[in-house]
C-alpha cells in the first residue's frame, strides 16, 4: 500500500508562512507505526515552537493541552537560559548598556510567562466543576436575610 499526502504550495504563500509539520505528519506517522508494528512515540509533542503550534490544534484531550503548555513553558525557560546567555556576551562585548538591558528584561519576561504557563498548565488536565459566579444563586438557595441589628423578627 501506498500512502502519499500533500499540501497545495499556495497554502503557505496564501497564510503568509511557512509549514513544516502539523495534523498531517503526525498522521502520517501514526499510520507508519501502525502498519509496520513500530512502537508509537511515547512524546508526541515537539520541541520546536513551530510545530508545538501545530501540536495545539491536534491536541483534544485535557491532558494533551496541559502537556503543551508544560513543554511551552520548557520551551521558554530554554529561550530565557539563551537570552541571558547573549545578555552576558552584550556585556563582554561592550556593547550599547541598553541592548544588554534589554535583554535582561526580556530573560526575564520569559521566566516569568514561563513559570505563569507551568502553574496555569494542570488547570487544563482537570478542569474545574461549573461553578454559580456569586450574586446569580436563586433566592431559595440563599439563606434568609440578615436582620439588621436591633430589630427582632
Amino acid at each position: 500500500m501506498t500512502v502519499s499526502f500533500g499540501v497545495r504550495r499556495q497554502a503557505a504563500a496564501e497564510y503568509q508562512h511557512r509549514s513544516r509539520g502539523g495534523p498531517v505528519t503526525v498522521f502520517a506517522q501514526a499510520l507508519h507505526a501502525a502498519l509496520y508494528g513500530l512502537p508509537v512515540d511515547d512524546d508526541p509533542l515537539p520541541t520546536a515552537l513551530d510545530e508545538l503550534l501545530q501540536a495545539t490544534h491536534t491536541a483534544t484531550t485535557p491532558e494533551q493541552k496541559a502537556a503543551v503548555l508544560r513543554r511551552l513553558a520548557d520551551q521558554l525557560g530554554n529561550a530565557a537560559e539563551i537570552i541571558q546567555r547573549y545578555q552576558y556576551q552584550a556585556q563582554a562585548d561592550r556593547l550599547p548598556d541598553d541592548i544588554a538591558t534589554q535583554l535582561s528584561d526580556a530573560c526575564g519576561q520569559a521566566q516569568r510567562i514561563a513559570e505563569i504557563l507551568d502553574r496555569a498548565a494542570p488547570a487544563f488536565s482537570s478542569p474545574p466543576a461549573a461553578q454559580v459566579p456569586p450574586g446569580r444563586q436563586s433566592r431559595h438557595a440563599a439563606g434568609p436575610p440578615a436582620t439588621p441589628p436591633g430589630h427582632r423578627r
